[in-house]
């Protein structure tokens, strides 16, 4: 048994030399004489204007156009226009800008299928492949600013569509793969989406599951919706709607490999990505060309140091945030990204590092919760293949315990590898903090914000804390920034803008350490307050992990007379057989040694799984709802919806 979490700790990871000098940011620095990381995010957050301006030429953004105006705000910090009067289309500076030199033969996107098929696309032949379907799109009738859906598995032609879209000027609406019919009518309907681009199915764990018919029972709830694009991808018979379906083959084979590029206003709609809303309708982020593709690139730049060339994988889905923004991060930085179709640990558990191996990564993207899940296979998976090609893990999604941050960082990484931790969301197009190559690492933190983030953590006056849990928040625009949720502007000032004056409150507990090195414990609607005590849930459940029985936890807070509230620990035990009261007693006990008897759970339950998104969160406010009996709200965002009913069978 080892330790429970505590703020703070220990360095475990210092950057090399090698690392350092290698650094994007590095080189930033260099190029405008910041003697240090300190000084960058000073004047970064002081000056948004320049630090915008500078990062917009350090990635090479071109503008047909270019803009007179860095940012406008005389709307109000919570609206800014950014690059104002430019024009541009993000897709040239994705693939058309590369055309004759060097880069168009480099390999753009590496796919590999669960069933073992491959394929790789060089930057030149994604431009073709893209110009093609952007033709078929035009030929169908949609032109700029028609929306159309993305219901699609991790193949090549997911990302063909999503840049074609946006080619076009079209508004791309990724659509979670795992979605059923009711979430994508509901996605579609909002937006009042033209078509749907879709397949027959997927293979999950060498099993084909169709999403044709999903697509079919959606699409006949949304109005708006005239054609529908099919990949074949499973081979499974699939029914075609005639005058309104259409094989992907068929659709743009006779395609002309060049297609003009639609101009566009850089403040365009580029991309809707609908969350989930406690209650509600879901939210649709909106995003535009010159926000969410510059915020990816520029992240992946100074925290994960993708350089041209090298390789980044990140498991993810299109329908996630970080589908979109490994495609348009690593595209803008003319480096090479992998698509992975299918579960990370099948056949075997070894399927990850197999990965890395085969295709060299560099840069590798996981989440805690798929880390945990490995660890108990042991050391052998990873052992048996060449992890020599990878500089960076990179980590985001989810609170870290510090077992498995560091079963990663020692045993996988070699101690030598730093995990950079990532934490933002979609209205952020990426990350409010995040580690980097200049500064070193302690276990489950973050190294500092993001540049250009003006980020801090306050307390309930709204006052900046040291040392101390408070609510996460920015106090400046920037580039990435959503432009408010679409068809409802209220509910995003409500949402983020109406706590404080000019303050972003991002929905997070933070804590800065002594030695300025950022935390994250998870979504501040998730607190715990326990007789006067605020609790985040990450601190119990890092304690109830560390215990070996213990493979993944959740608590919640439930209504109790006399101490306002008090703790439900829900806990996936490693093995089914070990579930007895006297575990349950050892785990009250271990919360109780640590935190105190007054914050020990009431209860701890024993069950199968927890309720997750797709991204690997756990989704406590439906778990508290399912416990309490009440209604959890919208759960389409949830890959296993039959955890809550686990959950109420449980209480």
């Amino acid at each position: 048994m080892t330790e429970p979490f505590a703020f703070g700790g220990e360095i475990v990871w210092r950057p090399t030399a090698d690392y350092i000098e290698k650094a994007h940011l590095t080189a930033f620095m260099r190029q405008w004489g910041i003697k240090d990381f300190s000084e960058l995010m000073q004047q970064s957050t002081s000056d948004i204007a320049w630090f915008t301006d500078a990062a917009l030429k350090y990635l090479d953004i071109r503008f047909f156009q270019p803009y007179t105006q860095v940012v406008d705000l005389s709307r109000g910090i919570a609206w800014p226009r950014w690059c104002v009067g430019g024009v541009m289309n993000i897709v040239h500076n994705c693939l058309d800008k590369y055309l004759g030199t060097p880069t168009e033969n480099q390999i753009a996107l590496i796919w590999e299928g669960e069933e073992g098929q491959n394929r790789a696309l060089s930057y030149g032949e994604l431009y073709r492949e893209v110009c093609r379907a952007a033709n078929g799109l035009r030929a169908l009738g949609l032109k700029k600013g028609d929306a159309v859906g993305l219901y699609m598995p991790m193949t090549p032609e997911i990302v063909i569509a999503l840049l074609a879209i946006a080619r076009i000027g079209g508004v791309i609406l990724p659509l979670f793969s795992g979605f059923g019919s009711s979430a994508i009518a509901d996605r579609l309907a909002d937006a009042e989406a033209k078509a749907l681009i879709t397949a027959d199915g997927s293979f999950r764990r060498g099993r084909p599951a169709a999403m044709k018919p999903i697509a079919d029972e959606a699409a006949s709830r949304v109005a708006s919706l005239q054609r529908m694009i099919v990949l074949k991808r499973t081979n499974q018979e699939t029914p075609m709607q005639s005058g309104r379906d259409l094989w992907w083959h068929e659709w743009i084979e006779e395609q002309p490999l060049e297609c003009p590029i639609e101009l566009t206003d850089p403040e365009d709609t580029l991309m809707i990505i609908y969350t989930s809303g406690t209650t509600g309708r879901p939210k649709g982020a909106v995003h535009t060309h010159c926000g969410f593709p510059v915020k990816s690139a520029q992240d992946m730049a100074f925290g994960t140091d993708v350089h041209a060339g090298e390789i980044i994988y990140w498991m993810t889905d299109m329908g996630w945030m970080m589908g979109p923004w490994l495609v348009f991060g690593a595209l803008l930085l003319g480096s090479t990204f992998v698509l992975y179709d299918g579960a990370p640990d099948y056949p075997a558990p070894n399927r990850l590092w197999s990965l890395v191996e085969r295709h060299r990564i560099t840069t590798l993207g996981v989440s805690p919760t798929l880390v945990r899940a490995l660890i108990p296979h042991g050391e052998a998976p990873f052992r048996q293949h060449d992890l020599s090609s990878l500089r960076f893990f990179a980590s985001t999604g989810e609170p870290w315990n510090p077992d498995p941050w560091m079963w990663l960082f020692e045993k996988v990484g070699g101690g030598k590898r730093p995990i950079i931790n990532y934490s933002g969301g979609t209205e952020i197009s990426g990350g409010i903090v995040m580690g980097n190559p200049l500064l070193p690492l302690k276990p489950c933190a973050f190294s500092a914000p993001c540049p250009g983030i003006a980020a801090d953590v306050v307390d309930d006056s709204g006052q900046p804390v040291r040392g101390q849990v408070g609510e996460l928040v920015i106090k400046a625009p920037w580039i990435g920034m959503t432009r408010g949720f679409w068809k409802d502007p209220q509910r995003y000032i409500d949402a983020y803008w109406s706590r404080w004056p000019n303050t972003w409150v991002h929905g997070d507990f933070a804590v800065i350490d002594e030695d300025g090195l950022w935390y994250i414990l998870g979504r501040s609607d998730d607190t715990i307050k326990v007789a006067g005590k605020r609790l985040g849930p990450a601190e119990i459940e890092s304690i109830l992990v560390s215990h070996p029985a213990v493979l993944e936890s959740a608590v919640i807070g439930a209504p109790d007379e006399i101490k306002g509230n008090e703790v439900i620990a829900f806990c996936v035990l490693m093995a089914n057989d070990l579930a007895n009261d006297e575990l349950r007693r050892e785990l009250r006990d271990l919360v109780a040694r640590a935190l105190g008897k007054p914050l020990a759970p009431r209860e701890v339950l024993f069950v199968n799984d927890l309720p997750k998104t797709r991204n690997a969160k756990v989704m406590r406010r439906m778990i508290r709802a399912a416990y309490l009996g009440l209604d959890p709200g919208d759960t389409s965002s949830l890959v296993n919806p039959e955890a809550l009913d686990a959950i109420r069978r449980a209480r």
